[in-house]
């Protein structure tokens, strides 16, 4: 019910699809571990940007051994490759693709009053775990941690323009 993202303002929010996990060779090219499931995230000429705000454009791409192998443009050696290492690239929240209905992106539902069917808060949404199974809402309220499974039959309702959530009673979930 939900994907992996990284907010940068109050109104926007970048959304990571990859990072630069090493240098490659001496040209300035970039291993990328991608973490974006849209085809031509990083297509010759993309534009991205770096966690530290600068903008970043794909000069070129290529496939090596099971990874992606990404030179852009303005870095031309293994020095300046090293400079931009460890870093996400992003892009903004307007770059998003569609989801599907009853899906939703982490920072929709992150800052979320959840409530029970009979109006009882168990706090705000401040973090989504994903696991094999299916992710995994964590709720505070007071230091109360609450873990709501993302599931139909647990979550009633989601209204992100309304900041709100509603689950059902489940005996040792929602109740004390």
């Amino acid at each position: 019910m939900s994907r992996t993202g990284d907010p940068t303002s109050a109104d926007h929010k970048r959304i990571a699809v990859g990072k630069i996990t090493r240098v490659h060779g001496t040209n300035g090219e970039v291993a990328v571990l991608v973490l974006s499931e849209v085809e031509g995230r990083f297509a010759d000429r993309s534009t991205l940007f770096l966690d530290d705000g600068r903008e970043v454009t794909v000069e070129k791409t290529r496939r090596d051994r099971g990874r992606l192998l990404v030179t852009f443009a303005g870095i031309a050696d293994r020095n300046q490759a090293k400079a931009i290492q460890g870093k996400y690239l992003l892009i903004g929240d307007s770059e998003l693709p569609e989801l599907p209905e009853g899906h939703y992106w982490p920072f929709q539902l992150e800052g979320c009053e959840v409530l029970t069917e009979s109006g009882r808060s168990l706090g705000t949404i401040r973090e989504i775990m994903h696991t094999e199974a299916n992710d995994v809402w964590a709720a505070d309220a007071d230091g109360v941690e609450t873990l709501i499974p993302a599931l139909r039959d647990v979550v009633v309702s989601v209204d992100v323009s309304a900041r709100r959530v509603v689950v059902r009673e489940i005996p040792g979930l929602t109740q004390p």
